[in-house]
């Protein structure tokens, strides 16, 4: 067991506030570390914390760390008989990503056993260097740029990367059979709305020790930014689709200004081009971690707003009363959808948020920002809630996070599965078309198989005061069995956007999800 003031050096009585704020921070870590750790072991850390002003982790590596490049940083590898819990047989083990280059901003990692609190220092002996002429040997207790989980997701005698926390508060998960593609975050402060995006990072992880047997892991982080502090607690579930439980409780500092846009559940994608925004250039039809933001309100109206690349930034807002659900989705799931035997596109799982208990209301925001390739994320989704917490005050939140694939969450009715824009042949000059343009939508799901044959089948447009509906159509697709919506919009002023809405309907019912499109000015 620890000393109590082993971590600290001697320090006079000063009547500094912020220094007596910093030091109680710091006592409440260490009594931690002393007495065990728990949730409310963690959200006191955080609440201190919250009182001091922030203190940012030096980013200064040693010389000839930072001297590497990237193709010399791929040298450096975790070396497998160092990975944690791998000689205890467990069915999770930990590995650690290496500090350098763009990772420069160490994060502390712990073990929470039986026994208690046990820290994982970096040992130059976790990590081969290969041909980099460098000498861990002086550099201490380093840290970790982040950790990664195995478990044996794929095939029962070998363990797959499950989970990955990585830079700032990103981490992103795996269900069986997908590749990596979006990522998540702990928070968003200000991504639109302020004077520059602020991006907490969680900067110390408690990885709890698993069972023989145990089919979850559990995860705690402390996140930390110059307005903000939070305690976060991860129940990883494992399967076909990984379901994580996330319970946050946030604190805002006081004495900061103020927060604009808090951003809960936050995701992070890449949308390069896809069917209702072809390349002309590229072989590959589509080029995207994800092809659709999702949602349902309090009140039961499932949406699909398509992604989009635009040429400059672009902000939507979905107001709701009551949120039971947001998400990411990468709904197509055919090679021959993307055409790309490495990248595999269609193995990227959709994020699926599902709040736990009510979050009150709020509004999901969007925001698309153009990018000229696809190594470079430009898409973003996260709710905001209409009250944000008072300075130094608990903010509590939880949810689930599920890692979807082949199966991914879609309404019990009806919903989209493509959303496509021209025309075929058609006497209109290219000027015409994109005063007018049309949409061709195909809807599958339950609601239409179940009609009998011959029901009468309407498509339900509408445009906001900028467009004009010149026609809506809805028809049997015999190809697909499935229905097809053809529409056309008029635009008024060119020079603006234009939000269009389009759901199916038999009778008085609603068959769909209702498809929501923002036409980007020309």
């Amino acid at each position: 067991m620890p000393t109590l003031f082993q971590p600290f050096p001697a320090l006079r009585i000063q009547r500094s506030r912020s220094l007596l704020v910093a030091l109680l921070a710091m006592l409440a870590a260490a009594c931690a570390q002393a007495q065990g750790f728990d949730w409310n072991a963690l959200s006191e850390l955080a609440r201190t914390r919250a009182q001091a002003p922030y203190s940012a982790n030096s980013d200064k590596l040693p010389a000839d760390l930072a001297a590497l490049d990237y193709d010399q940083m791929r040298f450096i590898r975790f070396r497998e008989d160092q990975t944690t819990w791998r000689t205890q047989s467990l069915p999770f083990e930990a590995q650690f990503f290496h500090l350098g280059l763009y990772q420069t901003q160490a994060v502390r990692i712990h073990e929470i056993t039986p026994e208690g609190v046990k820290d994982l220092p970096f040992r130059r002996g976790l990590f081969e260097y290969g041909r980099n002429v460098v000498d861990p040997t002086r550099w201490g207790d380093l840290g970790f740029a982040g950790f990664r989980l195995l478990h044996p997701l794929n095939e029962p005698t070998k363990k797959d990367e499950l989970v990955a926390f990585l830079g700032a508060s990103y981490f992103r998960a795996l269900g069986a059979g997908q590749q990596y593609g979006l990522s998540a975050r702990g928070l968003a402060i200000d991504t639109v709305g302020g004077s520059g995006e602020e991006f907490p990072r969680f900067t110390e992880f408690w990885l709890e020790r698993p069972a023989a047997d145990a089919k979850e892991i559990t995860v705690y982080a402390l996140l930390e930014s110059p307005r903000s502090t939070g305690a976060y607690r991860f129940v990883l579930r494992p399967g076909t689709q990984t379901v994580m439980t996330v319970h946050a409780r946030v604190y805002l500092r006081p004495g900061t200004s103020p927060v604009n846009t808090l951003g809960l559940a936050p995701l992070t994608s890449m949308f390069l081009f896809g069917e209702n925004q072809p390349s002309a250039t590229d072989f590959r039809p589509e080029v995207h971690d994800s092809d659709g933001l999702m949602m349902v309100t309090g009140d039961g109206e499932w949406l699909w707003r398509p992604l989009q690349n635009p040429r400059q930034l672009v902000v939507s807002s979905f107001a709701m009363k009551q949120l039971r659900g947001f998400g990411l989705m990468q709904r197509d799931r055919s090679f021959a959808n993307y055409e790309d035997v490495e990248a595999r596109y269609e193995r990227r799982p959709s994020a699926w948020v599902q709040p736990l208990g009510d979050w009150g209301a709020g509004r999901v925001e969007l925001v698309q920002l153009p990018t000229p390739d696809e190594t470079h994320d430009n898409i973003v989704a996260y709710w905001v809630p209409a009250t944000l917490p008072a300075p130094g005050e608990p903010f509590e939140y939880a949810y689930e996070l599920a890692w979807q694939g082949d199966t991914p969450q879609r309404p019990p009715s009806a919903w989209v599965t493509q959303s496509r824009r021209g025309y075929g042949y058609t006497r209109l000059s290219v000027s015409e078309q994109a005063l007018q343009p049309q949409y061709v939508l195909d809807f599958a799901g339950p609601a239409l198989e179940a009609l009998p044959p011959g029901a009468p089948v309407r498509a339900v447009v509408s445009a906001d005061a900028n467009g004009r509906v010149l026609e809506a159509l809805a028809y049997p697709n015999p190809a697909t069995r499935t229905w097809r919506v053809t529409l056309r919009v008029e635009r008024i002023n060119p020079g603006r956007p234009v939000e269009l809405r389009a759901f199916l309907q038999h009778q008085n019912d609603t068959l769909s999800e209702t498809w929501t499109q923002l036409l980007l000015p020309e």
